[in-house]
């Protein structure tokens, strides 16, 4: 089956109850009259870490009653406990296909049993960074199972392609087909923004009375980490998740945004796809997004289970072309984005931010003093106020100091308009040696 609905309308949950009713839990009479009690009897990929975390979780909330034991297999993180729930036995296994892999290439993790194969967020993980290890992984099951594909936008080439991999396939889609791919609750805003007034932008918009919680998107990994430490520095509560970051520091800057610990989590797409964070109320595209469906995902992180929610996209003047294709491709109502800064008073009505507000709520930390010379740190005198130094200069030899030669102060010289000269051992001054150029002819002599 092929599940389309927008997001936050419960895809996981779709899935995941009749996935529940359809295996054999420990405590079911039948459970030892199983082939191979304790082997994976459904399997779910996720295209990214959190989101295999989450649904994870999900599951194992739906499956309070049944006691359902549920693994998360992914990157990043040893092998040790992963290899000892499998081999305890689990019934449902949510994984990333690279580790799913690994597993299945060890012998670990046995596929041979599975009845259900999920593919959430089925058209990134029908792309062809994946393809290969969902080809690999769907092999290894039996031809019996049941196979179900769910995300919010399905294009019509990765339908053609996912009912390669499907018999007698039944495509579900839960609104009409005219209607649009972005949620009606979420008022959406575009505008035309300089890059370099896009942070005092996104400051004022943090202290709009509506904001509560945001998630700001970027392109790049290091945009979001200068982003992040940005606004750090404006004085806000921000973290950041991107894959520079190890797995233990992407799951914490997540876990520390769903807890309210901080209200704005700047992060690359890996948090654009199916992430469920409740009373997110702006979502910002800090840059225009790649695609449509990239669009859609993003601004799909508000607004969900009927909320309302904001979304804000700052365009540069060269993303300008890019985005007529997103607004034509959607049938948005923003063709030509309106021209805009900080100090712009459609955005203060817009956004509904108070006037006279700044984009910084705290000053900048000072910076710590630079060591001197000498390699100590600590505070620097004026230039005025310094000590002179003793530059007096007096001719070497080996390292040790000439007998009978004079010593030249170089104030004395620059007051007489020249420079000091060199003194010869006999202690008249000698004729200062002229350079030449390699290649050139020496310069003769009087």
């Amino acid at each position: 089956m092929i599940g389309q609905a927008r997001t936050g309308t419960g895809k996981t949950l779709a899935f995941g109850v009749s996935l529940l009713q359809r295996i054999t839990v420990p405590s079911d009479p039948t459970f030892e009259d199983l082939a191979a009690p304790g082997k994976p009897q459904a399997l779910v990929m996720c295209p990214t870490r959190e989101l295999a975390l989450q649904v994870a979780g999900d599951l194992k909330v739906a499956s309070a009653v049944r006691k359902a034991r549920v693994l998360t297999v992914y990157g990043g993180v040893g092998y040790e406990p992963q290899l000892d729930a499998l081999a305890t036995g689990v019934e449902v296994v949510v994984g990333t296909p690279g580790r799913l892999l690994d597993l299945v290439n060890r012998r670990s993790l046995d596929l041979s049993h599975v009845r259900v194969l999920v593919l959430d967020e089925a058209d990134e993980m029908l792309d062809l960074g994946f393809l290969p290890d969902v080809e690999r992984l769907i092999s290894k099951t039996p031809k019996s199972r049941q196979t179900l594909l769910f995300s919010a936008t399905m294009p019509a080439a990765v339908v053609a392609l996912a009912r390669m991999h499907l018999e007698q396939p039944v495509n579900v889609r839960a609104e009409t087909r005219d209607a649009q791919l972005t949620v009606p609750d979420t008022t959406q805003f575009v505008y035309q923004a300089h890059d370099l007034d896009k942070p005092e932008i996104v400051g004022k918009l943090l202290q709009s009375p509506t904001c509560t919680r945001t998630m700001i998107f970027t392109r790049t990994k290091r945009a979001a980490q200068r982003l992040s430490d940005e606004l750090v520095d404006r004085g806000f509560q921000a973290t950041s998740i991107h894959g520079d970051l190890n797995q233990v520091a992407r799951e914490k800057a997540l876990k520390k945004f769903r807890e309210g610990k901080v209200s704005i989590l700047v992060a690359t797409d890996v948090a654009a796809r199916g992430i469920d964070i409740t009373d997110v109320s702006h979502v910002v595209n800090y840059e225009c997004p790649d695609s449509e469906m990239t669009y859609v995902h993003r601004i799909g992180r508000t607004g969900r289970a009927g909320a309302k929610g904001t979304a804000v996209t700052l365009v540069d003047w060269a993303d300008i072309t890019r985005w007529k294709v997103i607004n034509k491709t959607l049938n948005l109502d923003y063709p030509e984005p309106p021209e805009t800064y900080s100090t712009s008073p459609h955005l203060l009505a817009d956004l509904e931010i108070p006037e006279g507000t700044r984009g910084r709520i705290a000053e900048a930390a000072p910076r710590e003093p630079r060591p001197d010379r000498t390699g100590s740190v600590g505070d620097r005198k004026p230039r005025g106020e310094r000590p002179k130094r003793d530059r007096a200069r007096r001719r070497l030899r080996n390292g040790e100091p000439v007998e009978g030669a004079e010593v030249t102060a170089p104030e004395t010289a620059a007051e007489a308009g020249g420079e000091p000269a060199e003194v010869e051992s006999s202690g008249e001054p000698r004729k200062r040696r002229r350079r030449r150029r390699s290649g050139g002819s020496r310069p003769s002599e009087s």
